[in-house]
Protein backbone atom coordinates (compact mmCIF):
# COMPACT_ATOMS: atom_id res chain seq x y z
CA UNK A 1 0.00 0.00 0.00
CA UNK A 2 2.54 2.45 0.87
CA UNK A 3 4.59 1.68 -2.55
CA UNK A 4 1.23 2.25 -4.53
CA UNK A 5 0.64 5.34 -2.30
CA UNK A 6 4.22 6.99 -3.34
CA UNK A 7 3.35 6.41 -6.79
CA UNK A 8 0.38 8.39 -6.76
CA UNK A 9 1.92 11.28 -5.00
CA UNK A 10 5.06 11.79 -7.88
CA UNK A 11 2.16 11.41 -10.27
CA UNK A 12 0.16 14.28 -8.58
CA UNK A 13 3.47 16.02 -8.21
CA UNK A 14 4.55 15.66 -11.83
CA UNK A 15 1.18 17.20 -13.19
CA UNK A 16 1.32 20.40 -11.20
CA UNK A 17 4.46 21.16 -12.38
CA UNK A 18 3.26 20.92 -16.13
CA UNK A 19 0.32 22.72 -14.90
CA UNK A 20 2.42 25.76 -13.92
CA UNK A 21 5.00 25.99 -16.42
CA UNK A 22 4.38 29.51 -18.46
CA UNK A 23 3.39 28.83 -21.80
CA UNK A 24 6.68 30.24 -23.60
CA UNK A 25 8.52 27.47 -22.10
CA UNK A 26 5.54 24.91 -23.35
CA UNK A 27 6.19 26.80 -27.07
CA UNK A 28 10.33 26.22 -26.88
CA UNK A 29 9.78 22.61 -26.31
CA UNK A 30 7.05 22.13 -28.66
CA UNK A 31 9.06 24.18 -31.43
CA UNK A 32 10.84 21.95 -34.00
CA UNK A 33 14.80 22.44 -33.92
CA UNK A 34 16.30 24.10 -36.77
CA UNK A 35 19.09 22.84 -39.14
CA UNK A 36 22.35 23.56 -38.79
CA UNK A 37 23.38 26.36 -41.25
CA UNK A 38 25.76 25.24 -44.19
CA UNK A 39 28.78 27.40 -44.64
CA UNK A 40 29.07 29.42 -47.97
CA UNK A 41 31.82 29.88 -50.32
CA UNK A 42 34.33 32.14 -48.61
CA UNK A 43 34.04 30.54 -45.33
CA UNK A 44 34.82 27.06 -46.59
CA UNK A 45 37.96 29.20 -47.81
CA UNK A 46 39.15 30.79 -44.82
CA UNK A 47 38.82 27.20 -42.78
CA UNK A 48 40.83 25.42 -45.43
CA UNK A 49 43.40 28.34 -45.29
CA UNK A 50 43.43 28.03 -41.54
CA UNK A 51 43.77 24.25 -41.53
CA UNK A 52 46.54 24.64 -43.79
CA UNK A 53 48.51 26.84 -42.36
CA UNK A 54 48.35 24.93 -38.81
CA UNK A 55 49.45 21.73 -40.97
CA UNK A 56 52.34 23.92 -41.61
CA UNK A 57 53.36 25.22 -38.41
CA UNK A 58 52.78 21.76 -36.88
CA UNK A 59 55.30 19.83 -40.14
CA UNK A 60 57.44 22.74 -39.71
CA UNK A 61 57.87 22.27 -35.86
CA UNK A 62 58.35 18.67 -36.44
CA UNK A 63 61.03 18.73 -39.21
CA UNK A 64 62.98 21.67 -37.18
CA UNK A 65 62.68 19.44 -34.55
CA UNK A 66 64.20 16.34 -36.36
CA UNK A 67 66.82 18.21 -38.01
CA UNK A 68 67.83 19.49 -34.36
CA UNK A 69 68.08 15.67 -33.49
CA UNK A 70 70.21 14.78 -35.70
CA UNK A 71 72.74 17.33 -35.58
CA UNK A 72 72.95 16.96 -31.69
CA UNK A 73 73.41 13.30 -32.31
CA UNK A 74 76.07 14.25 -34.47
CA UNK A 75 77.96 16.37 -32.52
CA UNK A 76 77.20 14.70 -29.97
CA UNK A 77 79.59 11.92 -31.05
CA UNK A 78 82.59 13.82 -31.32
CA UNK A 79 85.28 15.38 -30.07
CA UNK A 80 88.77 17.68 -30.61
CA UNK A 81 91.60 16.36 -31.48
CA UNK A 82 94.18 17.43 -28.08
CA UNK A 83 98.04 18.06 -28.58
CA UNK A 84 100.15 15.20 -28.14
CA UNK A 85 103.51 16.67 -29.20
CA UNK A 86 106.04 16.25 -26.45
CA UNK A 87 104.00 14.38 -23.56
CA UNK A 88 104.60 10.92 -22.76
CA UNK A 89 103.51 7.58 -24.25
CA UNK A 90 101.38 6.92 -21.60
CA UNK A 91 99.82 10.30 -20.69
CA UNK A 92 98.86 10.46 -24.26
CA UNK A 93 96.80 7.50 -24.29
CA UNK A 94 95.19 8.52 -21.06
CA UNK A 95 94.10 12.13 -22.63
CA UNK A 96 92.50 10.38 -25.91
CA UNK A 97 91.15 7.90 -23.64
CA UNK A 98 89.14 10.47 -21.74
CA UNK A 99 87.72 11.84 -24.86
CA UNK A 100 86.89 8.48 -26.37
CA UNK A 101 89.88 8.12 -28.31
CA UNK A 102 92.17 5.16 -28.96
CA UNK A 103 96.39 5.77 -29.77
CA UNK A 104 98.37 3.84 -32.55
CA UNK A 105 102.16 3.49 -32.13
CA UNK A 106 102.85 4.20 -36.48
CA UNK A 107 106.40 4.66 -36.48
CA UNK A 108 109.73 5.55 -33.55
CA UNK A 109 112.27 7.63 -34.77
CA UNK A 110 115.37 9.33 -33.26
CA UNK A 111 114.65 12.49 -32.15
CA UNK A 112 115.97 15.44 -29.48
CA UNK A 113 112.81 14.55 -27.44
CA UNK A 114 113.03 12.33 -24.13
CA UNK A 115 112.66 8.11 -25.28
CA UNK A 116 108.63 7.49 -25.81
CA UNK A 117 107.53 11.15 -26.38
CA UNK A 118 105.53 11.91 -29.11
CA UNK A 119 107.23 13.54 -32.12
CA UNK A 120 104.10 13.95 -34.45
CA UNK A 121 100.63 13.08 -34.19
CA UNK A 122 97.69 12.87 -37.03
CA UNK A 123 95.54 14.35 -36.87
CA UNK A 124 96.45 17.71 -36.03
CA UNK A 125 95.00 19.32 -32.52
CA UNK A 126 92.07 21.09 -33.20
CA UNK A 127 90.66 18.33 -35.91
CA UNK A 128 87.23 17.15 -34.70
CA UNK A 129 86.78 12.89 -34.39
CA UNK A 130 84.56 10.65 -33.71
CA UNK A 131 84.80 8.69 -30.98
CA UNK A 132 86.21 5.73 -31.16
CA UNK A 133 88.57 6.76 -33.61
CA UNK A 134 92.47 6.66 -33.20
CA UNK A 135 95.13 8.74 -33.44
CA UNK A 136 97.98 8.03 -35.18
CA UNK A 137 101.92 9.27 -33.27
CA UNK A 138 105.32 9.00 -34.35
CA UNK A 139 107.45 8.55 -30.50
CA UNK A 140 110.53 9.41 -29.61
CA UNK A 141 113.68 6.80 -29.57
CA UNK A 142 115.54 9.46 -27.82
CA UNK A 143 119.20 11.06 -29.34
CA UNK A 144 120.92 9.48 -31.43
CA UNK A 145 124.26 8.57 -29.87
CA UNK A 146 127.20 9.00 -33.02
CA UNK A 147 130.39 8.85 -32.55
CA UNK A 148 131.59 12.54 -34.10
CA UNK A 149 134.82 11.93 -36.93
CA UNK A 150 138.01 13.84 -37.19
CA UNK A 151 137.44 16.53 -39.68
CA UNK A 152 140.38 19.04 -39.12
CA UNK A 153 142.73 19.69 -41.62
CA UNK A 154 140.71 18.16 -44.31
CA UNK A 155 138.78 20.30 -46.89
CA UNK A 156 135.21 20.82 -47.05
CA UNK A 157 134.49 18.47 -49.69
CA UNK A 158 135.84 15.53 -47.84
CA UNK A 159 134.65 16.55 -44.27
CA UNK A 160 130.95 17.02 -45.47
CA UNK A 161 131.15 13.47 -47.70
CA UNK A 162 132.91 11.85 -43.84
CA UNK A 163 129.40 13.54 -42.28
CA UNK A 164 126.68 12.09 -44.59
CA UNK A 165 128.55 8.50 -44.07
CA UNK A 166 128.05 9.02 -40.41
CA UNK A 167 124.10 10.40 -40.89
CA UNK A 168 125.38 13.58 -39.86
CA UNK A 169 125.16 17.31 -41.32
CA UNK A 170 127.04 20.08 -41.71
CA UNK A 171 126.17 22.80 -39.70
CA UNK A 172 127.16 26.49 -39.25
CA UNK A 173 130.41 27.08 -41.37
CA UNK A 174 132.18 30.02 -40.48
CA UNK A 175 135.45 31.60 -42.38
CA UNK A 176 138.36 33.06 -41.44
CA UNK A 177 141.51 34.14 -43.31
CA UNK A 178 144.32 31.82 -41.45
CA UNK A 179 147.66 31.93 -44.06
CA UNK A 180 149.30 29.04 -42.80
CA UNK A 181 146.04 26.88 -43.81
CA UNK A 182 145.52 25.98 -47.06
CA UNK A 183 142.18 27.44 -48.21
CA UNK A 184 138.71 25.78 -48.04
CA UNK A 185 140.60 23.39 -45.32
CA UNK A 186 138.85 22.47 -42.25
CA UNK A 187 140.83 24.31 -39.01
CA UNK A 188 138.27 23.41 -35.70
CA UNK A 189 135.26 21.93 -35.72
CA UNK A 190 132.16 21.52 -32.90
CA UNK A 191 131.69 18.98 -31.24
CA UNK A 192 135.38 18.19 -30.87
CA UNK A 193 136.39 15.01 -32.63
CA UNK A 194 135.99 11.36 -31.01
CA UNK A 195 133.42 12.72 -28.68
CA UNK A 196 130.36 10.70 -28.38
CA UNK A 197 127.08 12.98 -29.18
CA UNK A 198 123.36 13.62 -29.84
CA UNK A 199 123.92 16.86 -31.94
CA UNK A 200 122.68 15.72 -35.44
CA UNK A 201 125.05 18.52 -36.75
CA UNK A 202 128.62 19.68 -36.99
CA UNK A 203 129.78 22.95 -37.05
CA UNK A 204 133.04 23.91 -38.86
CA UNK A 205 135.37 26.78 -39.07
CA UNK A 206 137.03 27.02 -42.41
CA UNK A 207 140.21 28.60 -43.48
CA UNK A 208 140.17 30.97 -46.81
CA UNK A 209 144.06 31.11 -46.86
CA UNK A 210 145.94 33.66 -46.83
CA UNK A 211 144.13 37.15 -47.11
CA UNK A 212 145.14 39.18 -50.38
CA UNK A 213 146.69 42.36 -49.67
CA UNK A 214 143.91 45.54 -49.92
CA UNK A 215 143.41 49.10 -49.38
CA UNK A 216 141.26 51.96 -49.12
CA UNK A 217 139.96 53.70 -51.39
CA UNK A 218 141.27 57.24 -51.53
CA UNK A 219 139.49 60.92 -52.14
CA UNK A 220 140.39 61.40 -55.15
CA UNK A 221 137.57 63.93 -56.20
CA UNK A 222 139.07 67.45 -57.25
CA UNK A 223 142.65 66.17 -58.47
CA UNK A 224 144.45 66.42 -61.00
CA UNK A 225 144.28 63.52 -63.52
CA UNK A 226 148.34 63.45 -63.00
CA UNK A 227 148.13 63.69 -59.08
CA UNK A 228 145.37 60.97 -59.20
CA UNK A 229 147.42 58.26 -61.38
CA UNK A 230 150.60 58.66 -58.78
CA UNK A 231 148.52 58.06 -55.58
CA UNK A 232 147.01 55.28 -57.00
CA UNK A 233 150.15 54.11 -58.11
CA UNK A 234 151.50 54.48 -54.56
CA UNK A 235 148.76 52.67 -53.30
CA UNK A 236 149.63 49.60 -55.35
CA UNK A 237 145.89 50.00 -57.43
CA UNK A 238 146.18 50.42 -60.83
CA UNK A 239 143.87 52.57 -63.01
CA UNK A 240 141.66 50.11 -65.11
CA UNK A 241 139.33 53.15 -67.22
CA UNK A 242 139.69 56.72 -67.49
CA UNK A 243 136.19 58.81 -68.77
CA UNK A 244 136.32 61.97 -70.09
CA UNK A 245 133.34 64.26 -69.95
CA UNK A 246 132.24 67.71 -70.85
CA UNK A 247 131.95 69.14 -66.98
CA UNK A 248 132.05 73.44 -67.87
CA UNK A 249 132.24 73.73 -63.92
CA UNK A 250 135.20 71.87 -63.08
CA UNK A 251 139.35 72.33 -63.94
CA UNK A 252 140.48 70.60 -67.27
CA UNK A 253 141.94 67.32 -66.59
CA UNK A 254 140.53 67.24 -63.25
CA UNK A 255 138.83 64.14 -61.72
CA UNK A 256 135.10 64.76 -61.37
CA UNK A 257 134.03 61.35 -60.11
CA UNK A 258 135.82 57.94 -59.13
CA UNK A 259 134.70 54.54 -58.71
CA UNK A 260 134.37 52.64 -56.11
CA UNK A 261 134.01 55.55 -53.84
CA UNK A 262 136.34 56.68 -51.01
CA UNK A 263 137.15 54.50 -48.23
CA UNK A 264 136.25 51.35 -49.87
CA UNK A 265 138.28 48.51 -49.72
CA UNK A 266 140.11 47.77 -52.92
CA UNK A 267 142.01 44.43 -53.49
CA UNK A 268 145.69 45.30 -54.79
CA UNK A 269 145.70 44.62 -58.69
CA UNK A 270 142.13 45.62 -58.96
CA UNK A 271 141.31 48.63 -61.19
CA UNK A 272 139.27 51.74 -60.41
CA UNK A 273 137.28 54.12 -62.69
CA UNK A 274 137.88 57.72 -63.11
CA UNK A 275 135.83 60.40 -64.49
CA UNK A 276 138.10 63.23 -65.75
CA UNK A 277 136.77 66.78 -67.33
CA UNK A 278 137.28 67.72 -70.83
Amino acid sequence: MDILGLGRSLQRSKTATQEHESPASQDRKTEPQKPPQRMNLRERFEWVLRMALLVFILASASFLSAITAIRFAIHGREVVMPNLVGKKAADAEKLLASKGLGMKVADRVYSELPLNQVVRQSPAPGVHMKVTQQAHVVLSLGARQVNIPGLEGRSLRAARIELLGTGLQIGEISNIYLPDYPADSVVQQDPRPGAWGSIPRVNLLVSGGAREPAFVMPHLVGLNHAEAQRQLAAAGIRVAKVTVVLAPEWPHDTVTDQTPPQGSRVAAGSGVELQVAE
